[in-house]
């Protein structure tokens, strides 16, 4: 009498879709804080108000994130840190030369700050000022999304023909300089700062670029 081959159980019809829900719901609530931190801060945005842009059960927060608000602010601010470096890695094209690329890489950033009604364009300006001595974790969350953010434009000035220590250094002006432009951009409600950076920082770059070669 043959043996009957034993089967592995199947997967339930309706927990692949389950575990899709999770991580949509999971990432609706990171993105959802991520804006509103954006344009309220950390200490301005309540859980509710995550939940409601979120679109997600207000038991889900706590299922994902059993550290609450401020877990999810770190993963808001990771999120936010990696979004703007695949942005620069992606659009700071190859131009003529490095000065040009990142001339208009940040004159475009201008308009797109002013096209969000001056709300947005800086994405860890306001949780960092404000974490910066009364939070340690986020603080360090906030280190940790800046550095991928300068590193992603040391990248690039390499590729350019810059050497690391240059590149290392001008990355940390322009990240500075931006910040900088997109708060005055927004105070102001004008494009205007931030081009005025935009025009400097290509002069700086190509003044740094200048002495290399000398």
């Amino acid at each position: 009498m043959r043996k009957k081959t034993k089967q592995a159980p199947r997967a339930a019809p309706g927990n692949t879709a389950a575990a899709r829900g999770n991580r949509s719901s999971r990432q609706r609530i990171i993105q959802a804080a991520s804006d509103l931190f954006e344009n309220n801060g950390y200490h301005g945005t309540g859980l509710n108000e995550i939940v409601l842009r979120g679109k997600a059960p207000k038991g889900s927060i706590y299922y994902h994130f059993p550290g609450g608000k401020e877990q999810i602010a770190t993963e808001a601010i990771l999120l936010a840190g990696q979004a703007l470096a695949e942005r620069i890695r992606a659009n700071l094209v190859k131009k003529r030369n490095a000065a040009e690329a990142v001339r208009i890489f940040v004159d475009r950033m201008s308009f797109f700050v002013m096209a969000s009604g001056f709300r947005s364009g800086g994405p860890l300006t306001i949780i960092a000022s404000e974490t910066a001595t009364t939070n340690d974790g986020l603080n360090r969350a906030c280190r940790e999304a800046y550095d991928l953010i300068r590193e992603a434009f040391r990248m690039k000035l390499e590729e350019y023909g810059f050497a690391e220590p240059e590149a290392a250094a001008l990355s940390f002006g322009i990240t500075a300089a931006v910040e900088g432009g997109v708060i005055l951009s927004r105070t102001y409600h004008s494009r205007k700062p931030l081009r005025i950076v935009a025009k400097l920082l290509g002069e700086m770059v190509m003044a740094v670029g200048s002495v290399a070669k000398a």
